[in-house]
């Protein structure tokens, strides 16, 4: 939260709204703001990893700061040009990042395609989130519903997989939660793919602290 507010803080001084700052940049969408120099990132540039502070969630080791990769490919503006999508999350880790943050219902789909393409040469050396949990329509667009039910879920995880390049997902959100399906039966189809490696960590977005303990519980 602390880094959105800094985002709106900059826009003010500049004369723009927050809503204008992200639309002009295309890269800050889950409140991280990256500076100009990841765009000014070049191949021919040495490609030395810096050190950044970590934090603990839970037993996931991550990053200091991680990248929210939304708005590079989706919901605030047009997208940023892929290889130049690329060159940004690249340009992060080469910074030190090594926590990124996306989810299927970006573009749909394409952030997590751009995230799965940018961090494949190094996925070992990533933490990468998504999230689950809204619908979506027979035009693969969000139907505004909410679609948290666990066979859903293990549908969902697999193509997720598929668009990251990956065969794990280190973070795996509920990005609502959803009132139709106890959470319960939600932590139960995630317990599933934890037991199966496909997920390793489990995340819930805009939850209650009751809703996490009954989650923590399962």
């Amino acid at each position: 939260m602390e880094k959105s507010k800094y985002v709106a803080r900059t826009s003010d001084r500049r004369g723009l709204t927050r809503r204008d700052f992200l639309a002009n940049t295309g890269v800050i969408g889950a409140g991280l703001a990256v500076g100009p120099s990841l765009w000014a990132a070049s191949s021919d540039q040495p490609k030395e990893i810096k050190k950044m502070k970590t934090r603990k969630l839970g037993k996931l080791e991550v990053s200091e700061l991680g990248l929210g990769c939304m708005s590079i490919s989706a919901n605030y503006g047009p997208p940023a040009p892929r290889d130049q999508g690329i060159k940004v999350i690249r340009a992060a880790h080469e910074k030190g990042t090594t926590f990124f943050d996306t989810a299927e219902v970006y573009g749909p789909y394409t952030s997590e395609e751009l995230v799965g393409e940018a961090l494949a040469p190094f996925r070992d050396n990533v933490a990468i989130a998504t999230k689950f949990g809204f619908e979506f329509g027979p035009d693969a667009k969000p139907t505004g519903g909410l679609n948290s039910r666990p066979e859903h879920i293990k549908k969902v995880v697999a193509d997720s997989l598929k668009r990251l390049r990956t065969d794990r997902i280190d973070l795996y959100y509920q990005h609502r939660v959803d009132p139709k399906v106890p959470i319960e039966d939600v932590a139960g189809a995630i317990k599933d793919l934890v037991k199966e490696g496909k997920v390793l960590h489990f995340g819930l977005s805009e939850a209650s602290a009751k809703t996490i303990r009954l989650a923590h519980a399962v």
